[in-house]
């Protein structure tokens, strides 16, 4: 059981400590200053000790008062703090969902807001994951590129989508067939190691080849980056060519950031899911999230 001096008298005295005056304190506390000089009094003498040596024009803080005020501070301002969260909790569902940055930032994020003015009583939170990265039981649902299979989670299929190679404008003016691509820089993906490989095969240039920079083929020259966000920055600086899933390119060429210097285009062996545990199925942001998903797919196909 805790044992408490008067909390009215511990906030006059932090006041009045932090300010080094009871009139200021009684001014931020909204009380008189003779409330906060007898609310102080009552705490030294409950206490037992004074807390301040009260001069003529000064009011000093006793040697205990010194070791005293800076932990009532730093507890009320704590406890402002927590008010002000919780204040600020909405009473609405929260929606969390998983997914890869470069999904979130280059298609999901920027489609939000309709979802949002749908469905503005849902929290929505974006939290970083994706196919390399486990499922987190905190999340409501996740969006994930792969094979379907997540033991231990459902997995409906959202959809696929095509690699297509994008670069710079000025770029692909000077690109008039796949053929041209051996004089460019091609831009790589280290995880995906055989996009390239594929697409040039599909777009039938000879010596097709990933073994590394002793091969003639034109997949072997380039840079290689860590994700495909890096890769398409890449292309937007003028770097080179990259090979990117359609859903990743598509508000960049209608900005004109990026172009398509070729028309083939070749299908992902993985597909984007909407994963979660069959014990969220009920969760109340789920289901409209997973129908707004299913109404963006047809931009993606």
């Amino acid at each position: 059981m805790r044992r408490l001096p008067s909390l009215n008298g511990l906030r006059a005295f932090e006041a009045a400590a932090r300010h080094g005056s009871f009139t200021a304190a009684a001014a931020e506390l909204h009380v008189s200053q003779a409330a906060i000089s007898r609310m102080v009094k009552l705490l030294e003498e409950r206490l037992g000790f004074p807390l301040f040596d009260r001069r003529a024009n000064a009011l000093v803080l006793t040697e205990r008062g010194r070791a005293l005020q800076p932990a009532l501070t730093e507890a009320f301002d704590g406890i402002a703090r927590r008010v002000e969260q919780v204040s600020a909790m909405r009473a609405g569902p929260v929606l969390t969902v998983g997914m890869g940055a470069t999904v979130a930032v280059r298609w999901l994020i920027p489609r939000l807001s309709s979802f949002h003015l749908a469905h503005p009583e849902i929290e929505v939170r974006i939290a970083t994951g994706g196919a390399g990265a486990p499922m987190n039981d905190d999340w409501t649902c996740a969006v994930l590129l792969g094979d379907g299979q997540w033991p231990g989670y459902e997995a409906e299929r959202l959809f696929s989508s095509t690699l297509q190679p994008v670069c710079a404008p000025r770029l692909a003016a000077e690109l008039r067939q796949p053929a041209d691509l051996a004089g460019a820089t091609l831009l790589h993906v280290s995880h995906w190691a055989e996009d390239w490989p594929r697409w040039l095969a599909a777009a039938g240039v000879a010596e097709v080849s990933a073994k590394g920079p002793s091969s003639k083929g034109p997949s072997s020259k380039g840079l290689s980056f860590g994700s495909y966000a890096m890769t398409l920055q890449a292309a937007i600086d003028g770097v080179g060519v990259a090979l990117a899933p359609r859903l990743y390119i598509l508000d960049d060429i209608a900005a004109g950031r990026l172009a398509t210097p070729f028309g083939l285009a070749v299908p992902m062996v993985h597909a984007w899911y909407l994963v979660y545990r069959a014990s969220r199925r009920d969760d109340a942001g789920l289901a409209p999230f997973r129908d707004w998903l299913y109404a963006l797919c047809a931009e993606v196909e």
